[in-house]
């Protein structure tokens, strides 16, 4: 029984130093690869902001017109046109600027605005189509005034039981009358 303790001992000893060296030798490659890049949200809001900002206004234009028509890839071969930015990154961009659509702004106005008030509504480059329905009725409002921020407003004023409050602020944003607007309200208001 002696005779076979020191040749276990040995193979013990040189099992856990084979784990050592396996696992420092893991860790150590572990270290030695780069981390990924942090991906950017491709629906971020943000995005959608700076990657308009890198647009003039002709371009600006062409990439809204060609989302609205359905022809993303266009919108893409534009937009790395324009920018020079690597296929990703310009398919990042358009997917953003199509989630959250920005208005053209001129490098001057580039900056961080003062919220619009709602007594001056302002125009953006794109119709924003607002569909309210109940039952068999549908109503639907489109204006280049409206956005997903006033729109929002208005429905939250609806929802809320001011209902003149949000039909007014719906004429102010849209060219139809107090008593269409008054009818689109009244869908909303469940």
């Amino acid at each position: 029984m002696d005779s076979l303790l020191i040749p276990v001992l040995i193979l013990v000893l040189v099992a856990a130093g084979v784990l050592l060296v396996v696992r420092a030798w893991s860790r150590r490659g572990e270290r030695s690869r780069p981390a990924a890049p942090p991906q950017p949200d491709t629906d971020s809001a943000e995005l959608a902001r700076v990657s308009a900002a890198r647009l003039n206004q002709e371009q600006h234009r062409r990439i809204y017109a060609l989302i609205a028509q359905g022809q993303a890839m266009a919108a893409i071969k534009v937009y790395l046109e324009a920018t020079g930015e690597g296929l990703r990154a310009s398919r990042d961009a358009v997917a953003a600027m199509a989630a959250h659509p920005q208005p053209y702004r001129a490098p001057e106005a580039a900056s961080p605005a003062v919220p619009d008030e709602d007594d001056v509504p302002q125009r953006f480059p794109y119709r924003y189509r607002a569909i309210a329905s109940k039952g068999d009725v549908t109503r639907e409002v489109s204006s280049n005034m409206l956005n997903d921020e006033i729109y929002g407003r208005i429905r939250t004023l609806a929802k809320s039981g001011d209902t003149e409050a949000a039909a007014t602020a719906l004429t102010r944003h849209s060219d139809i009358s107090m008593k269409q607007a008054r009818e689109f309200i009244a869908l909303l208001d469940d």
